[in-house]
Order: structure tokens, then sequence, then C-alpha cells
């Protein structure tokens, strides 16, 4: 899921695996959003599906957090449901659905999203590229083709992210 423009090749690419019911990425939301204010469209950050199977909300939202994407306001509702992610195991889908009515969204095809499963393929790649990789835990962070677990501490590693991100920046050739 990502929100560049498809025609724009962005000089970098952040890749984070996560999941919307992980209290870890709630607390990488910061940093996340650090980043964004930083390099804007230089990075293309991309957020990528790896529900644990032990929050049992997370395989629904990652769909949910797709047909946001599909209805134009994926990294809105990827932040909105992160910072209610102590309700969302109790509150279940129809708390998505809440959260995209609230964003704007059609929730009507939001539910009908997580019946008709539109979106599985791509939650199922997601993780499926995420296991190929070494990734375990949420946040996992891969740019410049080195991961950095997010799952154990945060500590370091927006600067850590930075200092890579710098790095590619600076060799990519200038539109």
């Amino acid at each position: 899921m990502s929100d560049s423009a498809p025609d724009r090749s962005p000089a970098a690419v952040l890749d984070v695996w996560f999941e919307l019911q992980c209290p870890d990425c709630r607390t990488a939301l910061d940093d996340l959003r650090a980043l964004r204010a930083r390099y804007g469209e230089r990075l293309d950050i991309r957020l990528r599906h790896f529900p644990l199977e032990k929050h049992k909300q997370a395989f629904p939202a990652a769909q949910a957090a797709e047909e946001a994407a599909a209805q134009g306001r994926g990294w809105p509702y990827a932040e909105a449901v992160l910072e209610r992610v102590e309700e969302l195991d109790r509150g279940g889908e129809p708390l998505l659905v809440e959260v995209a009515r609230g964003l704007g969204l059609d929730a009507e095809e939001f539910d009908t999203a997580l019946i008709d499963g539109r979106h599985i393929l791509i939650v199922d790649a997601d993780q499926a590229e995420g296991k190929a990789i070494g990734v375990t835990g949420t946040p996992t962070y891969v740019i410049g083709g080195e991961r950095l677990d997010g799952g154990r501490s945060q500590e370091g590693l927006r600067e850590r992210i930075e200092e890579i991100a710098d790095r590619l920046l600076a060799t990519a050739p200038q539109d």
C-alpha cells in the first residue's frame, strides 16, 4: 500500500511490514510520520501487510486497509485503526467499518470487500514476500536492501533509516 503517484519513480523505497493490531506498529507511527514529513515524495514509504496469527483481527484489518487504499485513503485509514489498536480485538470488523465511515469512505463497500475477500491476494502476497526475506515480526523495515527489525525496539531505527535514505537519495539521478 503506497500513496506515491504511480507515474513517479521515487529515488528511495522504504517497505514497512506491519499489521494494524500491533501495538509496536502504533508506536512506529511517529517515526513514519517524521520520515514522510522529512522526505515527502522522494521516499516512497510502502506499508506491507504481515498479519500475525496471534492477532485475530489482523488479517481482516489488512484487507480493510487495502480497501481504504483503493478508495484513496490508505495512510489515513491505517493511522486511524492503529490509534484504536486496543479496541480492535473486541470491536472486530464492525470497528474497521466504523473507522472507514469516520473518514468519509464508502462503508458499504468496506463491508462488501471484507465479505467477498477481494484484497486477500494482496495481503497473502505481502506476507509471503515478508516471510521469504526473513520477516518474523512487526514492524520490520527494508530500505536499500537492509532489513531493520522494529519489533524488539524502535530505538535508533529512524536515524538508521534516515542514514540509508540520505545515502540512496545522494546517489540517485536528479530529474
